[in-house]
């Protein structure tokens, strides 16, 4: 009785550990719609999740880093983050450079990363890629788990006050940054 108690103790423990050990894997994300992004990492940040960086996350992806917590984030050897200004669409399928959401976009990023952006001209239409040994420098290291989810979750209609704040006044224009 006692090694059966010792068995389900063992086992409530580890399960405890395996949960607070979920994590969200990016693995390939290109970018999209920021509004999108606001509203999954708001959702992300409220769950407590870590992000596990293990691919490509460039374009409105990198706004993980303004929104979730800097402890909550890791990189494997394969994470890469793809950095540019923010554009409008003005038509024909013609995009302008906006610099006042890239002002934004750029003042959100931590200072660490903020400084190798500058270091590389700062945020202009073409991308820029931070990976390998100066990326890992910046965000603690994590290992690839099979279990966590290669998808971000669902979002919903539900965006924080602080992230509405973060991007007030782009709306619609802002809907999408180059890929």
């Amino acid at each position: 009785m006692k090694i059966l108690s010792a068995l389900l103790t063992a086992a409530l423990l580890l399960a405890g550990i395996e949960s607070s050990h979920a994590a969200v894997r990016i693995a390939d994300d290109p970018g999209g719609q920021i509004g999108e992004y606001l509203s999954r990492y708001s959702e992300l940040r409220a769950s407590g999740q870590t992000v596990m960086i293990d691919g490509l996350c460039a374009s409105a992806c990198t706004i993980l880093l303004s929104t979730i917590p800097h402890d909550k984030i890791c990189v494997t050897p394969n994470a890469t983050l793809g950095f540019h200004a923010a554009y409008d669409f003005v038509g024909n399928g013609r995009t302008v450079t906006n610099p006042e959401a890239t002002q934004l976009l750029y003042s959100g990023y931590p200072s660490q990363v903020r400084r190798w952006i500058t270091r590389r001209g700062g945020l202009t239409p073409r991308m820029i890629f931070l990976r390998g040994k100066q990326l890992q420098a910046m965000y603690r290291p994590c290992y690839v788990d099979a279990r966590a989810p290669a998808a971000m979750p669902s979002h919903s209609d539900l965006v924080d006050q602080d992230q509405r704040g973060f991007f007030a006044g782009y709306g619609a224009p802002l809907a999408r940054v180059h890929k």
